[in-house]
């Protein structure tokens, strides 16, 4: 069974795949350099993308918080294994990277994380009725062992790579190799 829906984005997430989704804080969209929009190739496009959403430099930066921090990553912990299977994960200033394999459908999980956490969390910051997270977000499935591999070193690494060394909110694979693709 594929699932496939569309927002602004198509998501398609094939049965018993890994999936690597980024969402953001409502309102946190980076502008896109024009230097973005010249003819690069895909890499490097999405690497200068990459650096340029880590700076945080546009809208709010909640996940600073620790409080809020701690409420989301609750919440993708308690996820797992009911849920999902999760990978990694990292929360940065404005956006959370996860790795996870579905054991339901994509939009009930992400319905649950994202409803549940924005709820918690605009209650802390006294907000109510205005949106927290941005209701979109990018999700890939990934091909292979290889594949998943590099994700969760890139989602484990990602707080380096922005500067935030001894960073808490994130997982810590030593061994990337414990991730064999479900069908292994």
């Amino acid at each position: 069974m594929k699932e496939l829906y569309v927002r602004f984005l198509p998501h398609w997430h094939p049965q018993d795949k890994w999936i690597f989704i980024t969402w953001r804080l409502a309102g946190s969209q980076p502008q896109i350099p024009d230097m973005l929009t010249a003819d690069l190739p895909e890499g490097k496009r999405f690497a200068l993308l990459d650096q340029e959403a880590d700076r945080a430099t546009t809208g709010p930066l909640w996940l600073t918080d620790p409080r809020i921090a701690q409420v989301v990553q609750d919440k993708i912990l308690s996820g797992a294994p009911e849920l999902y299977d999760l990978a990694a994960w990292a929360i940065m200033a404005n956006h959370v990277h996860i790795v996870i394999l579905p054991r339901i459908p994509m939009g009930k999980i992400m319905q649950q994380v994202k409803g549940v956490t924005a709820y918690a969390v605009n209650q802390i910051l006294n907000r109510t009725g205005q949106p927290f997270w941005a209701i979109e977000s990018y999700d890939h499935w990934i091909r292979n062992d290889d594949e998943l591999n590099r994700v969760i070193r890139y989602v484990e690494r990602n707080p380096e790579k922005a500067g935030l060394v001894d960073y808490p909110w994130r997982s810590r694979n030593t061994d990337f190799s414990l991730c064999p693709s479900p069908t292994d």
